[in-house]
């Protein structure tokens, strides 16, 4: 029986001011796609994908950030935010990219600016490389792509996607409340969690407190991680460092200077890997730079639409931060 058929009822997902839901039917998923009508028409389309244990919320600054610029539209990965899980139980990276790239194929909004964080920079860079006809300019915020060296503080998310893992984390932590969780995710991935307001603190609370009676929350979760640690271990065509050589869309890639999941000291290597690529520098940034610093990030990526609608031209205005410029799947 299809997941989505046999769904607990929980509260319903929030929904923003100005923003709106839809769902996509798709082979083997159901994805939940949030938007804001756009501000006119003509506007070329955008898709989000968000990270690890994040959603479709995840980029709802960073869209009002754009209002006027693109037509956006951030997805819930299968088993995230308003999406339930896959009917295969596919977690891996492929999976998600599979499901994005049916779901602009359903849709017909390709060739889209394409953006990703986290386990979805990975997922944005295999749809770029497998399908560039879908993908106008990429930008990925702290993209999960494969690490020699992974910093301590990533180790306990990494371990997730161990067998048994999750289940133990959920015993020994079960006395933990929603609040304590949100603050201490928030301490992971913010390089200032004062940033955050009593209200957006609120809301991920209670987002939180919803997820947690889905009965597939930390399945989903640990399959995802899963599929992250699986991925660092491809090779050859299917690694996703050679598949990042092989984008061809104007890339922009920002990085946190306190990011505790991705090394900071990734971000040349991703500057020299990615053939056309800017690279935007926050050293205040931690793991979501999109949330943290939204309208830094709404002005790279105008620069970016501006450079790659003239081929060979220079970037124009200051953003404020550091900026430099470097040059398998089936669906």
């Amino acid at each position: 029986m299809p997941a989505a058929s046999v769904l607990p009822r929980v509260a319903p997902v929030r929904v923003g001011e100005g923003e709106r839901l839809r769902s996509v039917g798709l082979p083997g998923a159901t994805l939940t796609l949030r938007s804001r009508p756009p501000a006119r028409e003509g506007l070329p389309p955008a898709l989000f994908v968000h990270g690890l244990g994040g959603s479709s919320q995840n980029w709802s600054s960073l869209m009002a950030e754009l209002d006027g610029v693109v037509d956006g539209e951030a997805v819930d990965l299968p088993g995230f935010g308003d999406s339930p899980p896959p009917d295969d139980g596919d977690y891996s990276v492929t999976g998600h990219a599979r499901a994005v790239i049916r779901c602009l194929d359903a849709t017909g909004r390709g060739p889209v600016h394409l953006f990703g964080n986290s386990l979805g920079g990975a997922v944005a860079t295999r749809v770029a490389a497998v399908r560039p006809d879908l993908v106008r300019t990429l930008t990925l915020v702290s993209p999960a792509l494969p690490e020699l060296r992974i910093q301590r503080t990533a180790v306990p998310t990494g371990l997730l996607g161990v067998p048994g893992i999750a289940a133990l984390f959920t015993r020994l932590t079960r006395e933990w409340t929603a609040e304590q969780r949100v603050r201490g995710v928030m301490a992971l991935c913010y390089g200032d969690p004062g940033r955050v307001s009593a209200e957006a603190f609120r809301h991920a609370v209670e987002e939180l407190e919803r997820r947690q009676q889905l009965p597939y929350f930390w399945d989903a979760m640990a399959r995802s991680a899963r599929g992250i640690v699986n991925a660092y271990t491809l090779g050859g065509q299917h690694g996703l460092w050679r598949q990042a050589e092989r984008v061809l869309a104007p890339t922009l890639l920002v990085y946190g200077g306190r990011d505790q999941l991705v090394g900071f000291r990734m971000a040349r290597k991703a500057a020299r890997s990615f053939r056309d690529s800017r690279l935007l520098s926050l050293p205040e940034a931690g793991h979501v730079a999109m949330m943290e610093y939204p309208e830094v990030v709404a002005g790279a990526f105008r620069e970016l639409l501006g450079r790659a609608r003239t081929p060979g031209g220079e970037a124009a205005a200051d953003t404020g931060a550091q900026t430099d410029t470097d040059t398998d799947m089936e669906s």
